[in-house]
């Protein structure tokens, strides 16, 4: 059965030439190199996996923190006080993620006229360096770099910082810069970087964040099993690279997340980057968040201890759920997750691991199964799956949900989908929460809201998406006409399919700082469209004032409520408004 053909995929008539493009990143190379920089000094070696490697050796547990505030000031300070605190104490921090804004993203002549989030802008190569140079940590540069248009500017300049981790090829997949819409030339500059990388002198890990790739997307999860072998193909087999994968910010279920690394380590040889921290299940009490915390360090900590891959543990601070986390409570996770590798040493005996292996063989025995279907499939399509540019870019363009429903290792159903050979648990918790959340409403609001049949748009204004997988799956159990706009969605497309489905309402999703900005340029297009659906936004509902002096989002809930938009603490919230204006009617198509 032919699933799609090539047309309907890459209809362009002329696509960029992939062996082009990895002779300009090869040719690059001869110009940019790795520089020396603190870490690789002070360690000693020409790379992080060189390090790594060591480490894993003396059976030592690695440490990572992401940081990046919006000020590069206090970036730079961040990056030198916590590694000094750490280090007085007798504790280690041994590589940073650097956050950088998604502003990044764009080539820098067009930065300043792009919108931007609440991370970090680097404004030239030697504002890399300054970073890298301040402390001897390991700098992981992972968001906006590998995957993004701006991909051959931003790799250059962190290769030429000593950065010999790079990201987020998982991102490719998945992000969609708002107000970007030149999907050739952000392959173009994708495959380029990533030969960039592979002809360096030096080992460079090719870091991809599963988490911001496919892996929310799938109810599978050997079908995210699947995505590591296929990005190790075209990285590995085609360009010659050495691809790395993150995990664990969607892996609540602390077997299959035990089960996940131990399978990485059956199909890599490379040290892993490190193992995100599972934020999904933080509360917004501080307390709380410390049970939290310990559910999943211990479980990454028994994991390298029991058959090290490399991957750094990742102690997220307790107040992520409310906030970005300030230094002083950044260097508190870094010490409570010292301490708790420290006091773990002797569990590894209390561990038996069938269990776990037994469902690393499901998911790496599924996951090739998925790979063969893929690349059997594209191949049907006339997709030139040994062309990077062609096999890139069709994963991208045919998206998670239709990958897994046709080439998924699980039974098709009957409705078209797939049931999961092992269940994503993510996934599986945010319908879970949706069925008790429809459950627990009154029952005349429940039956009111499914009868009214409204026309709801959906959409994230930035990359994250959790919030609106949620939502979508309480108002699919109401029977609501969901048209979806994505994430990252820009608001003159939101207002289109608005005024296109004669929507009821638009369900905004928010989190990176722009609420405010966005649902004002979103009245702005619903206004020129001539229309006036109800407006819900609900997430983080912050905003940084462009005169801000200390970088941090404030609150802008009763700014949003000025525009006439509802500011959903809850997704109650909305339902509730929603039913007092929608009546009772057919559906589309009825």
């Amino acid at each position: 059965m032919k699933h799609f053909n090539r047309a309907q995929i890459l209809p362009e008539k002329k696509l960029p030439d992939a062996n082009e493009l990895i002779a300009e990143g090869k040719n690059l190379a001869q110009s940019v190199r790795v520089k020396p920089n603190p870490f690789l000094e002070t360690h000693k070696v020409a790379s992080e996996s060189e390090y790594k490697r060591a480490m894993m050796a003396r059976g030592e547990v690695m440490f990572h923190s992401q940081i990046g505030y919006r000020q590069f000031s206090k970036s730079q300070r961040a990056y030198a006080e916590i590694y000094q605190r750490l280090n007085a104490v007798g504790y280690r921090i041994d590589r940073y993620g650097i956050c950088l804004d998604w502003n990044m993203g764009y080539p820098s002549h067009e930065r300043a006229t792009r919108p931007r989030g609440t991370g970090m802008i680097l404004e030239c190569a030697e504002d890399y360096r300054a970073l890298t140079q301040s402390a001897p940590v390991a700098p992981h540069f992972g968001d906006f770099m590998m995957g993004m248009p701006a991909a051959v500017e931003n790799v250059s300049a962190a290769l030429e910082a000593g950065s010999t981790s790079i990201g987020n090829l998982g991102q490719f997949f998945t992000y969609r810069l708002p107000q970007w819409h030149d999907e050739l030339a952000q392959t173009s500059a994708t495959i380029t970087a990533l030969a960039l990388c592979s002809a360096q002198p030096v080992e460079i890990l090719i870091h991809s964040n599963l988490d911001d790739g496919f892996a929310p997307l799938f109810n599978d999860l050997t079908c995210v099993f699947g995505i590591v072998l296929l990005e190790k193909y075209i990285v590995e087999t085609l360009l010659g690279g050495h691809a790395v994968h993150c995990y664990g910010h969607t892996f609540e279920n602390p077997l299959t997340r035990l089960a996940f690394q131990r399978a990485l380590a059956r199909v890599s040889d490379t040290p892993g980057s490190m193992v995100y921290g599972n934020t999904t299940i933080y509360l917004e009490g501080e307390a709380e968040n410390y049970a939290n915390l310990a559910s999943y360090l211990l479980v990454d900590i028994l994991a390298q201890k029991i058959l090290p891959t490399g991957h750094a543990i990742n102690p997220i601070p307790v107040t992520e759920a409310i906030r970005i986390p300030e230094i002083d409570e950044i260097v508190n996770a870094q010490m409570f997750a010292n301490r708790l590798a420290a006091r773990a040493e002797n569990f590894p005996e209390l561990l038996d691991t069938t269990r776990a292996d037994a469902i690393a063989d499901q998911l790496i025995a599924s996951g090739k199964q998925f790979q063969e279907n893929v690349l059997q499939g594209l191949s049907e399509a006339e997709i030139d799956i040994a062309n990077p540019f062609e096999l890139m870019l069709a994963l991208r363009r045919i998206g998670a949900k239709k990958l897994e429903r046709e080439f998924g290792p699980g039974e098709l159903r009957a409705e078209q989908k797939r049931a999961p050979v092992v269940m994503a648990t993510t996934i599986a918790a945010l319908q879970a929460r949706a069925d008790k959340l429809v459950n627990a409403l009154d029952a005349n609001l429940r039956d009111e809201l499914s009868a009214s049949g409204a026309i709801v748009v959906t959409a994230s204004t930035d990359v994250h998406e959790y919030g609106k997988i949620f939502l979508e799956a309480v108002l699919e159990r109401l029977d609501m006409q969901l048209i979806d706009c994505g994430i990252a969605a820009d608001p003159d497309v939101v207002a289109a399919r608005a005024k296109q489905f004669h929507a009821d309402a638009i369900a905004i999703s928010t989190y990176n700082g722009i609420a405010l900005s966005y649902l004002r340029e979103l009245r702005n297009e619903l206004q020129r469209h001539h229309i006036s659906p109800m407006i819900f936004i609900g997430g983080r509902l912050n905003q940084i004032p462009e005169d801000s002096a200390n970088s941090m989002p404030e609150d802008v809930t009763e700014e949003l409520r000025a525009l006439d938009a509802t500011a959903c603490v809850r997704v109650e919230d909305m339902l509730v408004e929603l039913s007092r204006v929608v009546e009772p009617r057919e559906k589309v198509g009825d």
